[in-house]
């Protein structure tokens, strides 16, 4: 029969390590009751960590370009809104524009509600949100449109191609000699050379005909903001300053109502090319909408294939506190008594 001896202090060692290891569990299982979900992932799902790690990255990235979208939501909202506005606008002024054409001083009644549409219409092109500018294209950190006044790049080039056209500046006394073939003339060529590229880049505009495109799933693009360049923008300023920057009150009324008719086939056009504009932007709008929506549901999707690995019972954990908690205080009162034990108590 054999004896085995075991010292006082390795069975201190031993109740010293098992405290050290029962106060590790007690923080752990405290932190899961707190929080509801594993406290050491990657130790207790072992080979399953992978799928966790893959499954929070999807969260994150739809989870982000459900924020983004609520921004795109907003721009959209915003430039729609604007252009319907635009467009509303020009149609009221169509009716105006109808009611000046047949009158002896139209030029005088009209200058100044196109004046005042041109001066809406650039400040709609250049509104901004959150620092964007949102008919500018992809240089959304520059204004689009410069002003139409005296002194700027495009009323001196419009006033120069003019007095090269009749030899004499708008607004002379001269102009009530201009006839309509002449008018017409100037209308389709050099005055419309203005509104085409180089002039309209170099004199109107600095926005880009590439518009933004913005990332709505993660499948998904839309373009999701409109340019100055647009066609329907461009005319709807010719047809403004036309009526407001040509000195209409000077002209005779066959020079004038050549104007009106070349003006109001332009407002048409923009009214139409508008809405085709509006239409654009509003397919967007319903795209974003519907990839928030699936981007929603595959959240929750993902949320509950994550919780499935990692929630634990807050309850259980509780539990397993508190017993750990006795463990360790058995421990501690074990130890103390066996650092008590010295065989000089047994010596006589």
């Amino acid at each position: 029969m054999a004896t085995n001896f075991i010292s006082s202090n390795s069975i201190s060692t031993t109740l010293r390590i098992s405290a050290s290891k029962s106060q590790v569990a007690i923080s752990k299982a405290t932190k899961e009751a707190t929080t509801g979900r594993l406290a050491d992932v990657g130790g207790s799902l072992g080979a399953l960590t992978g799928r966790d790690v893959t499954l929070r990255a999807e969260l994150l990235d739809m989870e982000k370009i459900v924020d983004t979208n609520a921004l795109v939501s907003a721009r959209l909202d915003v430039t729609q809104e604007r252009v319907s506005q635009l467009i509303e606008t020009a149609q009221s002024f169509q009716k105006d524009l109808l009611a000046a054409r047949n009158s002896a001083n139209g030029g005088v009644i009209i200058a100044q509600p196109a004046a005042s549409n041109l001066q809406s219409l650039l400040t709609t092109l250049n509104v901004s949100m959150d620092g964007q500018y949102l008919f500018a294209g992809i240089n959304t950190a520059q204004q689009p449109m410069t002003p139409y006044q005296t002194g700027s790049a495009s009323k001196t080039a419009i006033d120069a191609a003019f007095t090269a056209a009749f030899g004499f500046p708008p607004g002379d006394v001269a102009a009530v000699n201009i006839t309509p073939a002449a008018m017409n003339n100037f209308l389709d060529n050099a005055f419309a050379t203005e509104f085409d590229d180089p002039a309209w880049g170099t004199n109107w505009s600095s926005a880009s005909d590439q518009v933004m495109r913005s990332r709505i799933s993660t499948t998904q693009t839309v373009d999701s903001s409109a340019s100055a360049n647009d066609k329907a923008f461009r005319n709807l300023a010719m047809a403004y300053t036309m009526l407001s920057g040509l000195g209409l009150e000077t002209l005779n009324q066959s020079a004038f109502q050549a104007v009106t008719d070349k003006a109001l086939l332009l407002v048409g056009g923009s009214v139409s090319d508008l809405a085709s504009v509006g239409a654009r932007l509003g397919t967007a709008q319903e795209q974003t909408t519907n990839a928030t929506s699936r981007l929603k549901v595959q959240t929750d999707i993902v949320n509950k294939q994550i919780n499935a690995m990692e929630v634990v019972d807050p309850e259980e954990a509780s539990v397993r506190v508190n017993s750990l908690k006795n463990q360790l205080e058995m421990s501690h009162a074990l130890t103390a008594q066996i650092q008590n034990l010295s065989i000089l108590n047994y010596l006589r």
